[in-house]
């Protein structure tokens, strides 16, 4: 009996994500396992290849003095860091471009400063060095390759090493996690922000897949201290704070006994240690308590108002019809948004405390992340990454609906992204991620078999008969959804049909930008409530992969 059921075990077709996608065709010819081993490298190099085309492009403030933009300022912190007290750090010049993240990204800019200083000491001289460019783009091709390096080592990886966990304990093929891993790694938005605009955001969000993968092999102190270093490099990562403490308080309070004191007093030290070694420099070697305080104070500018630039979010769209400046004072705006941050993400919290199971994670940081990313004070457009992390690590389920709206929201998400971009420079670029990868996982196929050919089917050979090959479209089964999607589809491509033919009326000068924002909430939004769907549908279920 027990052979018999092996046997039945074994001669189930498995189910790939992205079966009769390109990024499959590329990989199948490394099916065999001989070849196995080279899928890994060739989808890093492929990844890294379009990195450094899109780092062809243009950045952000190119050429636009005074202020310059995003790449000045990333170039600022390592001129400042380097020959600056540290006592100084968060105070020098903030009419400029002052230091306003945590202290790990100031040792990250020390760090890459010192190095850039050796190769050319002009790039990082203190004060004569602001606005610098030359006709060589050395300093551009540096700073470039410090994020593609600081990409390497801090987000690849993990995001390599979650793909493998989740196919393991899947029993999918080798090749289909490299598949998943691939199309995590071309997600557009995140290629075009870091590499395009200019930002080092693969290092946050990769210190919080690795705390994910520890969370996965129930390391919990490592993932506290990974969370934490992650929120000492970019306080967006602030956003999946409350999923992070209902996790590790619900396997601390509900696990096989009630009240696992020794893992909660390990978490507890675990975070007060990480926290203890990113700000002890600042308080022993930059003038104590007050430099402490200050940089608290640089990393969050309640000061700046509800929001700045046009984003998708509530008070943004919303601003449209009631102007919150004129109605509320600033505090009142805070508490406000305060509280419907905290109604947003509520309910995902308590879920993941009373049921902290692991194939919840992703769902429940997505919630929490959008709540913030939708109620929340002081949201930037490019905050959108935040959230899109765990939606795209999602590129790992074998459920089609899944697969579905992760797509349809990584193309909101980068669609949201378009003002900024295309301010930059970048419209080649945004265009061509786009459709690439769209392309790469199949979005453009309008058929798409449900198993593995025979020839990937363990077992004895499967015929090719109509219940083998389930044929289906690549939107959900709901009609409804479905009517969504395209809809949400055709208005993108109307708005940006608008934008190159007709100019805005003087009144309206940003309807465009408004109608983004306006289809990009209420998409989220959507998605925000089909993700809570699965939450309460997944929360009962015992499964032992996402």
């Amino acid at each position: 009996m027990a052979s018999k059921k092996k046997i039945s075990r074994i001669n189930k077709p498995v189910e790939e994500s992205f079966f009769a996608s390109p990024l499959y065709d590329f990989l199948s010819p490394f099916r065999p396992v001989s070849n196995q081993w080279l899928t890994e490298y060739i989808i890093v190099i492929f990844a890294l290849i379009v990195r450094c085309a899109i780092g062809l492009g243009s950045y952000s403030g190119m050429g636009n003095p005074p202020m310059f933009g995003d790449f000045e300022a990333q170039r600022h912190w390592m001129e400042i860091t380097q020959h600056l007290p540290i006592s100084k750090w968060y105070f020098f010049d903030l009419e400029y471009w002052g230091l306003d993240y945590p202290p790990l990204t100031a040792y990250h800019s020390y760090v890459l400063g010192v190095i850039g200083s050796f190769l050319n000491k002009s790039w990082f001289a203190l004060n004569d060095s602001r606005g610098y460019e030359s006709e060589n783009n050395d300093l551009k091709t540096y700073m470039r390759t410090t994020v593609i390096i600081s990409e390497i080592i801090f987000y690849i990886p993990g995001v390599i090493y979650f793909t493998k966990w989740v196919g393991r304990h899947r029993q999918q093929s080798l090749i289909g996690q490299y598949i998943a891993a691939a199309a995590i790694l071309f997600q557009p938005s995140l290629m075009l922000i870091d590499h395009g605009h200019f930002q080092y955001n693969s290092v946050m969000l990769g210190l919080t897949v690795y705390a994910i993968n520890n969370l996965l092999d129930e390391f919990y102190a490592p993932a506290a201290m990974c969370f934490v270093l992650s929120i000492c490099f970019k306080q967006m990562a602030l956003y999946y704070a409350p999923i992070f403490f209902g996790y590790l308080l619900g396997r601390s309070l509900f696990s096989r006994k009630f009240f696992n004191i020794s893992r909660f007093l390990s978490i507890a030290i675990s975070t007060v240690f990480a926290f203890f070694s990113m700000y002890a420099p600042l308080y022993v070697f930059g003038g104590g308590l007050r430099n402490v305080i200050q940089s608290v104070h640089r990393i969050f500018p309640f000061a700046r108002g509800l929001f700045e630039d046009k984003v998708a979010n509530f008070w943004c769209v919303t601003n449209i019809f009631i102007k919150y400046k004129i109605l509320y004072t600033q505090k009142e705006l805070q508490l406000y948004s305060l509280i419907a941050t905290v109604v947003g993400f509520l309910p995902a919290v308590v879920t993941i405390l009373f049921y902290p199971k692991k194939h919840l994670l992703p769902y429940a940081l997505a919630a929490c992340s959008m709540s913030f990313y939708l109620f929340s004070f002081q949201v930037h457009e490019k905050t959108i990454l935040v959230p899109l992390l765990p939606i795209t690590l999602l590129y790992t389920s074998t459920d089609w609906n899944v697969l579905s709206f992760v797509s349809w929201v990584n193309n909101v998400g980068l669609f949201t992204l378009w003002p900024l971009l295309k301010k930059d420079g970048l419209t080649l670029q945004y265009g061509v991620c786009f459709f690439l990868s769209n392309w790469l996982i199949g979005n453009f196929s309008f058929i798409t078999p449900k198993f593995l050919p025979k020839m990937l089917t363990p077992g004895p050979p499967v015929q090719n008969t109509e219940d083998t090959y389930h044929r289906r479209s690549l939107l959900p089964h709901n009609i409804l959804w479905k009517i969504i999607i395209v809809s949400s589809y055709i208005v993108m491509l109307l708005i940006h049909l608008g934008e190159i033919f007709v100019s805005p009326p003087p009144e309206y000068p940003d309807i465009w930008v408004l109608m983004n924002c306006c289809l990009g909430f209420g998409c989220f939004v959507l998605f925000w409530l089909w993700n809570y769907y699965k939450i309460f549908t997944l929360a009962n279920k015992t499964l032992q992969y996402l």
